[in-house]
């Protein structure tokens, strides 16, 4: 492999490390429950310090990437954020826990900036469109962690010693994989520091793209099982058959993206990802069998396979904002469609149904259409290979 490749591959190594952490901790949720006697509203309590975590995490981290260079803060966050996971599982309270998870989604979120700037800039250097096939890594990650997590719970690990094994394999992966992250070979010009800046029409436009394509992403990541379970009736061994579907197309859509936005443009990947996003919703609601949710929950993971990876692409070239900025500013926008989307669902769900609140999601995917229809030229930003593109 040529110099560039060899980067590529260690990158995503990086990707699919934090991904596998991520789906780890999550994997054994339950068995913290267990651990402190936790009811399913103490729990959802608790669960809102990671999150908390990431948003202060993310101006944070735009701003060190910019201060000291993303390489810097790879090799910083990448070894805390293994280091961390452990410190979770040997909690001995959940006073001890709290600052523990908001560390943990702090440091999430200064990985997620860092290796992103990392790989735009990669991508800059290749001259192709490269940034989905490393997020495709991360949900593959997913399944990875699902998988290890259900082997530890069966050879009877604790989430202590489960959490110490996916250390041990994550120090492996960035000891292996440190050499070929590099420094950043220039600094954009524009605006640095903390992110508190009216965006610009730019980054205003993706962030709204984004942050209907996460609350997409939230409503599936949260009430898939339950629409099965209330609304196609399914048997109880297949209430989880929707959230596979769209985990599935999903991470394989994003392994796809990269090719399909260099044949045709990102613009146009993601016009269609919103109308993939209203139609499988909208045949989920208007025709709610086992068949047709299953087809359409796959259908919404297509569309929303790409809109995060095209709008950090596209936003990465900002004139305004540094890489590392643009993409803190997105990525925290976007994130609120995360966070809000689930409980909106429930509160609409509550006042009239949960399919009717599923079709509110759907206009959601008609929005990231016509979002990326109005003035597209504010988009289009090409992608130029670097003069010192490697051989």
């Amino acid at each position: 492999m040529n110099t560039l490749s060899k980067r590529r591959v260690a990158l995503g190594a990086f990707f699919f490390f934090v991904g596998l952490c991520f789906a780890s901790w999550a994997a054994r949720i339950p068995d913290i429950q267990s651990k402190f006697d936790l009811s399913e509203g103490q729990l959802g309590t608790l669960l809102l310090f990671l999150p908390l975590g990431s948003v202060i995490g993310l101006p944070i981290a735009g701003w060190a990437v910019h201060r000291f260079g993303s390489r810097s803060v790879v090799m910083f966050g990448s070894f805390a954020y293994a280091m961390t996971l452990p410190l979770i599982g040997l909690a001995p309270t959940t006073w001890f826990l709290i600052p523990v998870l908001i560390l943990y989604g702090m440091l999430g979120n200064v990985m997620n900036i860092s290796l992103n700037t990392q790989a735009l800039g990669l991508e800059d250097e290749m001259g192709k469109s490269i940034l989905a096939s490393f997020h495709g890594l991360w949900s593959l990650a997913g399944f990875t962690g699902a998988g290890l997590g259900a082997l530890m719970i069966f050879i009877d690990f604790s989430p202590a010693q489960h959490y110490a094994v996916v250390m041990v394999i994550s120090v492996l992966i960035i000891l292996s994989a440190q050499r070929y992250i590099i420094k950043d070979t220039k600094v954009s010009e524009g605006g640095g520091g903390l992110v508190i800046k009216k965006p610009d029409a730019l980054l205003l436009r993706i962030s709204l793209i984004a942050f209907l394509g996460m609350m997409a992403e939230g409503c599936m990541f949260d009430w898939s099982g339950v629409y099965f379970k209330k609304v196609v009736q399914s048997d109880p061994s297949l209430i989880a058959l929707g959230y596979v579907a769209f985990m599935g197309a999903m991470a394989s859509g994003r392994f796809i993206t990269d090719k399909v936005a260099a044949r045709y443009t990102k613009v146009e990947v993601i016009q269609v990802s919103g109308v993939l996003i209203f139609l499988g919703l909208s045949l989920a609601v208007l025709f709610p069998t086992l068949v047709t949710s299953t087809l359409g929950f796959l259908l919404v993971g297509l569309g929303v396979a790409s809109i995060i990876p095209l709008s950090y692409s596209i936003a990465g070239r900002s004139k305004l904002y540094t890489p590392s900025v643009a993409l803190a500013l997105v990525s925290t926008i976007s994130f609120f469609g995360f966070l809000l989307g689930p409980p909106m669902i429930g509160f609409i769900a509550e006042l009239f149904n949960l399919k009717f609140s599923f079709a509110l999601i759907a206009v959601a995917g008609l929005g990231i259409t016509v979002l990326s229809s109005v003035r597209k030229a504010v988009f289009l930003i090409p992608i130029k290979p670097s003069p010192n593109r490697a051989k």
